[in-house]
């Protein structure tokens, strides 16, 4: 059971399971964020199923595991932009605590009522961003001290909390992951990249946040399933493992190689789309910089990232040249468009 499977990462989990000859069942509430869309490439495989439905309805829940008795549930859904997170933290109380907390209890009774399973596992996946904001050096770690900043990362961090409490006290066999910044295919278009790209195709401004100083670790989306699927396959029961890209960036280099890559492949027909560039009002409380030390997930179960930082935006920004359609349709959804989160 993938949750959140019709989300950017979720459905990139799905297509690789499918890919791999998983059977998957996808249940998601199909909020904003989501497009079914994004996986329609499955939706005609046998071993693929859907499932609308809400990790807040219990009773819902229920039904779901007891119609597709799932021996792993990937735990994706969740409200993710800290711009909206600001402008409405209600929304992201109620799914990621409430709704990991109604999910974990379902998953829990579906695992006792089946004789505690030795092989079921819970796989919570979390962000870097429950960590804070680092300075110019250092790396988080595993065991780096929770510091969230802002409600998103608060609340994710609530969860992380959750899940490894549920373990701890019930004995539930979880695995948790926290990752650095997503990008790739099928990305929202209300996060940077995305952002960028239709802006400037569009000979919009592209914004910046206040220097553009601040800094992100970047993984491409599909390397972050696989790291995934690997460590819900392999990963000691009760551990958790930061996926990062090892790809360190700021936003105004990230924004101006985005620039150069589009001046390739869609060349403008006056002037450069770097000259698009334009530097807003900062965000509250943004935070520095990210950075991942993905040691313990390289030496325990031998997985590094394949996709390099220039390769992976080159690949995202064709994408989107390719993918007219998809975004076009996403492009009235609410938010969209128009600066969220100024405080």
């Amino acid at each position: 059971m993938v949750t959140g499977g019709a989300g950017f990462i979720g459905s990139a989990v799905v297509r690789l399971a499918i890919a791999r000859g998983h059977e998957v069942v996808n249940l998601d509430a199909l909020t904003y964020a989501a497009c079914l869309d994004n996986v329609a490439s499955v939706a005609g495989s046998p071993r693929y199923a859907f499932e609308h439905a809400d990790i807040r309805d219990r009773a819902a829940l229920d039904r779901v595991f007891a119609t597709h008795a799932p021996d792993a549930v990937m735990h994706l859904a969740a409200e993710s932009h800290v711009d909206r997170s600001i402008d409405g933290p209600g929304a992201f109380i109620a799914t990621n605590v409430t709704g990991t907390y109604t999910l974990l209890e379902a998953a829990r009774a579906w695992w006792v009522g089946q004789g505690r399973p030795a092989d079921f596992r819970f796989h919570h996946v979390s962000t870097d961003e429950v960590f804070g904001s680092l300075g110019p050096t250092g790396k988080f770690t595993e065991d780096t001290p929770y510091d969230p900043r802002s409600p998103y990362s608060a609340s994710k961090a609530a969860s992380d909390h959750l899940v490894r409490a549920w373990h701890e006290t019930y004995g539930l066999p979880v695995v948790l992951t926290n990752c650095s910044n997503n990008y790739g295919p099928f990305h929202f278009p209300e996060k940077l990249i995305p952002v960028v790209i239709l802006n400037a195709l569009a000979g919009k401004p592209l914004p910046i946040y206040g220097t553009g100083a601040n800094v992100r670790d970047w993984l491409y989306v599909e390397d972050h399933a696989d790291a995934l699927l690997l460590v819900l396959e392999k990963g000691r029961v009760g551990r958790s493992y930061n996926i990062g890209g090892e790809n360190e960036r700021s936003n105004l280099d990230l924004v101006r190689t985005l620039c150069g890559i589009l001046d390739t492949r869609r060349p403008k027909s006056a002037g450069r789309y770097a000259d698009q560039i334009t530097f807003v009002a900062d965000r509250p409380g943004h935070d520095a910089r990210y950075a991942i030390d993905p040691a313990r997930i390289r030496a325990e179960l031998g997985w590094r990232p394949s996709v390099t930082v220039e390769e992976g935006l080159a690949r995202t920004v064709q994408w989107y040249l390719d993918n007219e359609p998809w975004w076009r349709a996403l492009q009235t959804r609410e938010g969209v468009g128009r600066r969220l989160g100024a405080g």
